[in-house]
């Protein structure tokens, strides 16, 4: 006879981790459906419940076809279905684990970038305490430069003198 399953080979806790936050739903009832077909698969006997055969010969009138399917029930076994697939599905996953750790430390890099530039944004002064030679010091290709290039308020390009509109220019 076939083996009964004793529990449930998935790890329903470290899946749930994985799945994002606007999937919970769906991984939920997925959940779910999965809990009901074992339920219902372990509500049956582990077993094939035995034949009555004596009641049925004598409830079928035709002599003879009792026996025939008693012995033809007795010849035919269902084979317990072979696993080939996880053998290869193991190598494929022994396949990818130097993709899966490239791809892990390629994304590491992107996180340690990240945080080096978060802690370097964090380590600046606030904006509301930065004077202009604060903010000079810090981002001297944004600030603008008052003693070697002067201004005129806005401080706009189209307000300064010696201006020369682009749309001018295209028309020459």
């Amino acid at each position: 006879m076939a083996k009964r399953f004793v529990r449930s080979t998935i790890n329903w806790q470290e899946l749930e981790n994985r799945v994002p936050p606007e999937q919970k739903g769906k991984f939920f009832a997925f959940k779910d459906k999965a809990e009901h077909y074992y339920q219902r698969v372990m509500s049956n006997p582990p077993e094939v419940p035995k034949m009555d055969w004596e009641r049925y010969k004598k409830t079928v009138p035709v002599p003879g076809l009792v026996e025939k399917f008693q012995r033809e029930y007795k010849a035919l076994t269902v084979p317990y279905p072979e696993d080939k697939y996880s053998i290869e599905v193991d190598k494929e996953w022994e396949a990818l684990q130097p993709v899966i750790k490239k791809y892990l430390q390629e994304k590491q890099l992107h996180i340690d970038r990240a945080t080096a530039e978060i802690k370097r944004i964090e380590s600046l002064p606030k904006f509301e305490d930065m004077s202009l030679e604060v903010f000079f010091n810090v981002y001297p290709a944004e600030a603008m430069d008052f003693v070697k290039k002067p201004t005129f308020w806005p401080h706009t390009p189209d307000e300064q003198l010696g201006y020369e509109d682009p749309m001018q220019k295209i028309e020459k």
